[in-house]
């Protein structure tokens, strides 16, 4: 099962971007573009786990949407170009988990709506590519079925290329998120960590080198 994400943006080119690149990353989306659309779109997706939202909205603003999403139990993120500081308060005590300002890096995003979800218990706990299941409660990872055996390093990286499926991460980015900002080893560990992946879960084809960038794991 994917995670359901709502999309509120009323410019329709920023709206695309974000659905298409949401539904690479492997969610679900769904769009409107004003706040009147908004409520209606609540009132059917019970499922929806998390709203990316812009704040200046014809028909009903982002600020006033927030009674709606309390009322859900929703998760929102702010995706706004009110960037001042009384903004940002306002938004973050109305209840938002995050607030981000345009222009923002959708890697950036995928990295904070992945974090809320974990943090709210809604992320998906089956997480899949081919015949691989990886099992995030129980940290087990299976193949048609059978236990594959990863070392703590292996699972980590696997899980963040299956959690941002076709996107192309760097080896910086990698070495960051898996061994964290205190490693000082070298970005070669990235590659032989790889090779291991592809070897163990026979991923030959589908995780891919990017030259010169790092790696993709492609679905």
């Amino acid at each position: 099962m994917k995670n359901k994400i709502l999309v509120i943006e009323d410019d329709r080119a920023i709206s695309e971007l974000l659905c298409m690149n949401l539904t690479i990353a492997g969610y679900e989306t769904v769009a409107a573009y004003d706040g009147i659309e908004a409520q209606r779109l609540l009132l059917w997706n019970e499922d929806a786990d998390l709203a990316v939202v812009d704040i200046m909205l014809p028909g009903r603003d982002g600020f006033a949407l927030m009674e709606d999403f309390r009322a859900k139990n929703l998760p929102v993120i702010y995706l706004t170009a009110k960037d001042d500081v009384a903004s940002k308060v306002k938004g973050l005590k109305l209840g938002a988990e995050d607030y981000m300002v345009k222009p923002f890096e959708m890697l950036e995003l995928l990295v904070r709506i992945e974090k809320i979800l974990e943090r709210t218990g809604r992320a998906k706990r089956i997480l899949t590519i081919k015949n691989i299941q990886a099992d995030l409660q129980s940290h087990q990872i299976l193949k048609d079925g059978i236990p594959v055996n990863l070392k703590p390093l292996e699972y980590d990286l696997f899980i963040l290329l299956l959690q941002n499926k076709n996107i192309a991460l760097g080896r910086e980015e990698l070495l960051k998120r898996v061994w964290g900002e205190e490693y000082l080893g070298e970005s070669r560990t990235v590659d032989v960590h790889i090779g291991q992946l592809r070897k163990k879960l026979e991923l030959y084809d589908e995780i891919k080198t990017i030259p010169k960038l790092g790696y993709r794991l492609e679905d």
